[in-house]
């Protein structure tokens, strides 16, 4: 887990200038200045997304960062452990909420119950690390759902018919193919704010919790490729497809006719993007700009809460 020691060596590696430094330290709640100096500036109008549209603050980047990490957490610390994120780990601004659904799997393969702790572990510690980074300026735990939304996903994808129940708890396999709904998601995520962090010890960080989520996702992808469950898998990668625009961006188990595609790339051999809004379209199980829906019934806290119109 990353404590106030590693942010403030790595602040004291990046920063150009003394200023610099301090302003960074102050950003990240690490200085004798009160939690309430932890908001992060803002990025220049030249890494704004379009021309002429308002600059995002990195906050406002580790904050929606931060929404997707609770989701994670609660989904694997539940599966693995039947309980979620404690007390001190869910506060914040804006709407706190609690999380419906998760209870403990039970694994049938010694592996992939190591794969789930594992995971579970780093989930906990992305949310722990964005939340001192962040300081006061941390959003709450949103209202979760990961219990109805997983039937919603399913009936989509057409893995389940209408007015069944998809239970992702139910066993291993059903565990890795919930997993597999967001698990992908988080990799673009990183992907697509990486060009609007403007502080580089934030970058730095942000770059290495990309590589954690995209190890995850090829555990999961590897997990589900192993045990033969390439058809729901592209099922679920084309629903996903369905919701985040008309781009053809998300990739199956298998391509090429049948050949394994553990790590999907473009044809450059680089991870894909997604916007915000994009990422939002997914989560929350809706094409339209919407603020709730899917896995967030309330939507999730911070600026960046708005899903991108792809209807």
């Amino acid at each position: 887990m990353f404590d106030q020691a590693f942010i403030r060596n790595a602040i004291d590696r990046s920063a150009e200038t003394k200023l610099d430094r301090r302003n960074m330290l102050i950003a990240a709640g690490v200085v004798g200045l009160g939690a309430g100096a932890s908001i992060l500036g803002p990025v220049s109008a030249a890494s704004a997304t379009t021309s002429g549209s308002p600059a995002i603050s990195d906050a406002s980047i580790l904050n929606f960062a931060l929404n997707l990490e609770y989701l994670e957490a609660e989904f694997y610390l539940r599966a693995v452990t039947g309980y979620g994120l404690s007390s001190d780990l869910v506060s914040g601004t804006g709407k706190a909420g609690g999380v419906s659904g998760g209870r403990k799997v039970a694994f049938q393969t010694t592996a992939i119950r190591k794969y789930a702790e594992e995971i579970a572990a780093d989930e906990k510690a992305h949310v722990a690390f964005l939340r001192a980074a962040l300081g006061s300026a941390a959003v709450a735990r949103p209202a979760i759902d990961i219990d109805a939304s997983f039937t919603s996903a399913a009936v989509a994808a057409g893995l389940i018919k209408p007015g069944e129940r998809f239970d992702p708890y139910a066993n291993e396999r059903n565990f890795l193919l919930g997993a597999f709904v967001f698990e992908d998601v988080g990799v673009t995520a990183y992907k697509g704010a990486a060009p609007f962090i403007t502080n580089k010890t934030y970058l730095e960080a942000a770059a290495g919790i990309l590589a954690v989520e995209a190890y995850h996702a090829a555990t999961v992808r590897s997990s589900l490729y192993a045990m033969g469950l390439t058809q729901p898998a592209h099922a679920i990668s084309i629903a996903r497809d369905s919701l985040d625009g008309p781009m053809d961006l998300d990739q199956g188990l298998t391509r090429d006719g049948g050949n394994a595609n553990i790590v999907p790339t473009d044809r450059n051999g680089i991870a894909f993007s997604r916007s915000p809004g994009q990422v939002l379209n997914i989560v929350y199980l809706n094409p339209d700009a919407v603020k709730s829906g899917g896995f967030f019934p309330a939507g999730v806290n911070g600026e960046l809460n708005t899903s991108a119109d792809n209807a």
